[in-house]
């Protein structure tokens, strides 16, 4: 979503790199790119000047010129000042004292409602709630229907006393308000904590639809009114929103279709010009894709800072406890990584959802963006037959795969054994960084590795190098003597008894704290 900006920011910031000291030249020049690379990204104009505004303000001043790095300085204005405009803190959900609390979603036909619905619920059930969707679109066609598909899948049931229209040309005959109403009745009667109320929308904002929404609002009281917008609706996002903010009272915004490939504007301008935090965004299409949205995170993505926090949370989320157990013990013993451990932990990551997102989320991956968009999330998929044909002996043991094994393995996977040889010859480095890194040693390339003993090596003393040159073997022999001959006992070569505290030039009584 925001490729675009990204890229602007992160060229604009590279010219700042190395510079000892900052002019008011380069300041403008720089808040110049930024208001550019805003104004490109669909953000709305006075978001824009405000922005660009304190974020020339605070360069100017004292904070950016007794920097000692005032590049980086910069960069972290634009982030603060980031995270302020797409609301400042996290968000979240204002629950009822007295249950149910009832959340009321609202926004234009298209934008994802239905959808997020379905999402909010499992959302909502994971953390141990007991949701309910009320199903009050009955305008737009077979609406009930895909809502108590949502339902099914998320694990949640759905009150829809009517069917709602089936057809474009079929007039609706229910009453949004009534179903609403009974639907909260359904909750108290049936336990359950949560309520989420689905209501209809249209392809634009009218007079009819504002009225059904403020008519069910009043009915049911609720505790969060939602309002659901599409990501890639462009400058037009900031006047739906102050329409549905002034005609509803919405007190959050979702984010929707955050995957897509457009500049992302709606989600920087929403939040500062109706003053409501946006709290949800929703990421894919499937129920899985969503997520709580930080704003410090999503200005730390922008600005190709990663997202790590995000992925660890994603990661203790899917993650089997049980089998990362298994490997760390595995990894303790020094036990071989198998083939077979290649495919448990390839199916525990990609329970995080695409590949591309998680590599998103790592910092620097602007770097290799070209590459990220070219990955082939299907490549798991046929790294995934390839092991799959093997047999359980050439799993744990890959070595024995000969010529005609490979070809058999590839003729049984669908692929080339060309395919077949990288694989292996990928997983034979794995399995040796593995290794490597079981016995304390260092990743090569990777500073601050632990450096073990060498097997073979008695109680982990190296052994004399040796010389094929006589000169050089001598310097090393008349090194290693002199260093016999220094007396141990203190840091720089002299010992207790050769220290004489009178030479320090001390102040008189001094001598008593240092034990002589």
């Amino acid at each position: 979503m925001f490729n675009s900006l990204s890229d602007r920011l992160t060229s604009t910031f590279k010219n700042l790199r190395g510079k000892g000291r900052l002019t008011e030249a380069d300041i403008d020049g720089t808040v110049r790119e930024i208001r550019r690379a805003l104004l490109d990204a669909d953000v709305a104009v006075t978001v824009v000047r405000a922005f660009v505004a304190h974020v020339k303000e605070r360069a100017l001043g004292e904070e950016v010129s007794a920097s000692l790095n005032p590049g980086q300085q910069i960069v972290k204005i634009v982030n603060e000042e980031l995270v302020a405009i797409l609301g400042g803190e996290t968000r979240r959900l204002n629950l009822a004292k007295n249950p149910p609390t009832v959340i009321m979603l609202a926004g234009l036909q298209g934008a994802g409602k239905t959808t997020l619905a379905g999402k909010l619920a499992k959302h909502l059930k994971a953390q141990g709630h007991t949701p309910l969707l009320v199903a009050c679109d009955l305008q737009r066609p077979n609406a009930v229907k895909q809502l108590q598909v949502n339902g099914e899948r998320a694990g949640v049931p759905v009150y829809a006393p009517h069917p709602g229209v089936s057809s474009e040309f079929e007039a609706s005959t229910g009453d949004p308000v009534a179903v609403a109403r009974d639907g909260v009745a359904e909750a108290r009667t049936k336990l359950h904590d949560v309520v989420i109320v689905d209501t209809a929308g249209r392809l634009g904002i009218d007079a009819e639809m504002m009225q059904q929404a403020a008519d069910i609002r009043a009915a049911v009281n609720p505790d969060e009114v939602l309002f659901v917008i599409d990501a890639m609706i462009g400058q037009d996002a900031v006047n739906t929103a102050q329409a549905f903010n002034d005609g509803v009272g919405v007190t959050g915004v979702v984010l929707t279709k955050l995957d897509g490939d457009a500049r992302g504007g709606a989600a920087l301008s929403v939040a500062s010009v109706t003053g409501k935090p946006v709290m949800y965004a929703s990421t894919g299409e499937n129920l899985d894709d969503f997520e709580i949205f930080h704003p410090d995170r999503m200005a730390s993505r922008i600005l190709d800072m990663g997202d790590i926090l995000t992925l660890i949370e994603q990661a203790e989320q899917n993650w089997d406890k049980g089998e990362a157990e298994r490997m760390a013990k595995k990894f303790a013993d020094r036990e071989d990584f198998t083939l077979d451990d290649f495919l448990a932990q390839m199916a525990q990551i990609r329970k995080m959802g695409s590949m591309k997102k998680i590599l998103g989320m790592m910092p620097g991956s602007q770097i290799s963006r070209q590459q990220l968009e070219q990955f082939d999330e299907s490549q798991m998929d046929r790294i995934e037959a390839i092991v799959r044909s093997m047999t359980p002996h050439e799993r744990v043991a890959p070595k024995i795969i000969n010529g005609s094994r490979r070809a058999r393995i590839a003729k049984g996977s669908g692929v080339h054994v060309s395919e077949v040889n990288s694989m292996l010859e990928r997983f034979g480095e794995a399995q040796k960084m593995m290794k490597k890194l079981a016995s304390g040693g260092a990743i090569p390339g990777m500073p601050g590795g632990r450096g073990g003993a060498k097997k073979g090596a008695k109680g982990g003393k190296k052994k004399p190098a040796k010389f094929g040159n006589p000169a050089k073997a001598a310097q090393l022999a008349a090194a290693e003597a002199n260093k016999a001959k220094t007396p141990s006992g203190a840091a720089f070569g002299a010992g207790p008894k050769d220290f004489d505290p009178s030479e320090l030039n001390l102040p008189k009584g001094f001598e008593k704290f240092l034990g002589k």
